[in-house]
């Protein structure tokens, strides 16, 4: 489904400022992964979104209605066999240069699902740091201010350090390793 490149700007002026942004940054990350594509590739992604279209269902279908048609018509004494070979030749050289195509195109999307998926792991680490760091300056703003009581508590002094991300894949690697008993 294509999106209307008019209503963008009207539907972010709508949008707050930290939500606009964050839109033109991810556009910015989409499209820097888009520009990076070969001319190569960028051609087999355009066919491979053909092929995946209502309309080349339509013309594949109309395409062997008129070869079997034109066998029919011209060759009909012998039944057509040879076209017909060469109909199941070249419907298995298409199927086979459909599924190179789709895996090329695949291999390139998840090149870009894993650059997302790192990147969410990047602003989740950011984010478990900077909770971190709130915690801790709400906890240094309760010893600080008079009018709040200063007690100790050590949940929150837990939440004030960052997590260390090698000790969780550690801590998942030993839940996830079957024993061997």
């Amino acid at each position: 489904m294509e999106s209307d490149p008019k209503a963008a700007p009207e539907a972010a002026a709508e949008l707050s400022q930290h939500l606009a942004e964050s839109i033109e940054d991810l556009t910015a990350f989409h499209e820097a992964h888009y520009q990076g594509a070969s001319w190569m590739q960028r051609v087999m992604d355009r066919v491979t979104a053909f092929v995946g279209t209502p309309l080349a269902l339509v013309a594949l279908t109309l395409g062997l209605a008129a070869w079997i048609g034109a066998v029919a018509r011209f060759d009909p004494g012998r039944g057509g066999q040879d076209a017909f070979a060469w109909l199941e030749l070249a419907a298995t050289c298409a199927a086979l240069l459909v599924a190179v195509l789709i895996l090329v195109t695949q291999r390139r999307e998840d090149i870009l699902a894993q650059r997302r998926s790192q990147l969410i792991l990047q602003l989740a680490i950011l984010s478990d740091r900077k909770a971190a760091k709130i915690i801790a300056l709400l906890e240094e703003m309760r010893r600080d201010a008079p009018g709040l009581n200063d007690r100790v508590d050590a949940e929150s002094a837990d939440m004030a350090i960052p997590t260390n991300v090698l000790e969780v894949v550690a801590a998942i690697d030993q839940m996830s390793v079957p024993s061997t008993e």
